[in-house]
């Protein structure tokens, strides 16, 4: 009888001992094998106030990603990882319980996107945000006045003000949030450029220089002519020449612009027709990238005092008013010599 009892008791153990062995290795296999059901693009998963993991772990198991939301309960508890952040995330076929779980914790809600290009205007800004489907708009129909009380900067001309880049922000981000962060982020690209600058530049302050690079930016059609055309514009303004900058005119047009610059635009005076007025414009004319600002601050040190667009996205520079005149019949007006805005007598001041 004890040979009988002995032999059902280790039977038991072994029994029990492989139960518990396999119980432990699909309990692993379940945490890291890819949760089932996710579409191939990806869901989006919203954890609301109020949810809790019980909850979460059964709404997960009735749409089919976990196959046994119990191990997931006993995975959370046991490593001290039940509390979950409340926002919206987006779960991929890859993801995994454990790697799932671990994002519910850390709170790491889904990102969206917005890019902000070089050389785009306040207004195009303001539009491109009320146009992002996630974005909560706060600012629609506030003048820019308004928009930048709000962003804590009354009084402040908006132009400028905010550096390109790629933003990633979750839902609910608004816009005034989102208008701070690339607010901040000139702010700091702006301060460590102009703390690098190359000396003898003739800007009074950081400002000076961001509206200059505003029109470095607009000019600017091939990367590797930045410093070109900076150089150029720098060397006028230390030479009292006036820059005469389409893209300035454009700016001071406003909704008369129709894709076309007529002479009467170019003899029209104001603060921004850089054609009539020596000096900087008031305010920056688009939003330049650190690129630009870096060009302007470090502009070439050559001697050309003058571009014209080829036609094919980049310039050719002069460093005398006949060669110049003798680039722009070339280049836009097809070798047929005849009168043209920037074209002087001898002995006429530019």
């Amino acid at each position: 009888m004890k040979q009988t009892a002995y032999r059902f008791i280790a039977l038991a153990i072994v029994t029990l001992s492989l139960g518990a062995g396999w119980l432990w290795w699909e309990y692993q296999v379940f945490l890291d094998a890819p949760l089932q059901g996710v579409a191939a693009e990806g869901e989006l998963l919203e954890v609301e106030p109020g949810s809790n993991l019980t909850r979460l772990s059964q709404s997960l198991h009735a749409r089919g990603w976990l196959r046994n939301p119990g191990y997931w309960l006993w995975y959370a508890r046991w490593n001290g990882r039940g509390d979950i952040m409340v926002g919206e995330y987006r779960v991929t076929p890859e993801d995994t319980p454990r790697s799932l779980l671990t994002r519910l914790n850390e709170g790491k809600v889904a990102q969206y996107s917005l890019t902000v290009v070089e050389g785009w205007t306040f207004s195009q800004l303001r539009e491109a945000i009320a146009g992002h489907p996630v974005l909560e708009e706060t600012l629609t129909g506030l003048p820019d006045e308004t928009v930048m009380a709000q962003l804590g900067r009354p009084g402040m001309h908006p132009e400028g003000r905010f550096l390109p880049d790629t933003y990633h922000f979750p839902r609910g981000t608004t816009d005034v949030a989102f208008l701070q962060r690339a607010m901040r982020a000139m702010d700091r690209v702006l301060a460590e450029e102009w703390e690098a600058r190359a000396v003898g530049l003739p800007f009074r302050d950081p400002y000076e220089a961001l509206i200059l690079a505003s029109i470095v930016e607009k000019e600017t059609g091939v990367a590797s002519e930045r410093q070109l055309i900076a150089g150029v514009f720098v060397r006028r303004l230390t030479r009292r020449m006036r820059l005469q900058s389409d893209p300035t005119v454009i700016y001071g047009m406003g909704e008369r612009y129709d894709g076309n610059i007529r002479r009467r635009d170019l003899l029209r005076d104001t603060p921004y027709n850089t054609y009539r007025r020596h000096g900087l414009p008031p305010t920056p004319i688009a939003l330049p990238g650190r690129d630009a600002i870096r060009a302007t601050l470090h502009p070439d040190e050559g001697d050309a005092l003058y571009f014209v667009a080829r036609g094919d996205g980049s310039h050719y520079f002069s460093s005398t008013l006949e060669e110049h005149n003798e680039a722009v019949i070339r280049f836009q007006l097809k070798g047929k010599r005849r009168a043209f805005s920037s074209y002087r007598e001898p002995g006429q001041r530019n």
